[in-house]
């Protein structure tokens, strides 16, 4: 059995390819998401990252698969994004979708993340569209702070790649290993 010597990711290195959030992040992102609920009287807000994992929501999503809709959310804006290359765009920013009784606007917020709005007919798509801009731009104003302060300001939290590229590696090769 050969295990393969890994270089285990910096913890700037973890911070750079995936978004990282702490408590104090998520409370601030959902009290966001709060605001533009009441605003736009919108049903739910799904906050998720490109790569399809759910980050947050709010609102009422307790009849709703909100993990397969943010995989679904991100697979949506993946084929988008191709077809804005054959256009000639470098991508679409938002996308709606219509349905009989609900429907869902998506917004590109910042470089790496998609605010998903669950919506009916007791608001409008200008409304909803006005309000998620405007929390677009907190959200990315907010993105920026949480990237950009150091590992150390996180408060007690330990650094990111502290054993984590190793963890990651010992459960793939028990799950994969010969």
């Amino acid at each position: 059995m050969s295990k393969t010597k890994r270089r285990q990711m910096t913890d700037q290195e973890l911070r750079d390819s995936r978004l990282i959030f702490y408590k104090e992040d998520i409370q601030q992102i959902d009290s966001t998401l709060r605001e533009f609920l009441a605003r736009s009287k919108s049903k739910a807000a799904l906050l998720v990252d490109k790569d399809g994992h759910l980050i947050t929501q709010e609102g009422s999503t307790e009849k709703t698969d909100t993990d397969t809709i943010a995989a679904l959310v991100a697979g949506c804006f993946a084929a988008t994004r191709e077809m804005a290359r054959i256009l000639g765009e470098d991508e679409f920013t938002a996308l709606f979708h219509q349905g009989r009784k609900d429907n869902l606007q998506l917004s590109l917020v910042g470089t790496r993340t998609i605010l998903g709005v669950l919506f009916d007919d007791t608001t409008t798509i200008g409304m909803v569209r006005l309000y998620a801009a405007e929390t677009g731009r907190k959200l990315t104003s907010l993105f920026r702070k949480i990237n950009g302060r150091p590992p150390a300001a996180a408060g007690t939290a330990p650094e990111i790649g502290a054993g984590f590229s190793q963890a990651a590696a010992d459960t793939l090769e028990n799950v994969f290993g010969e």
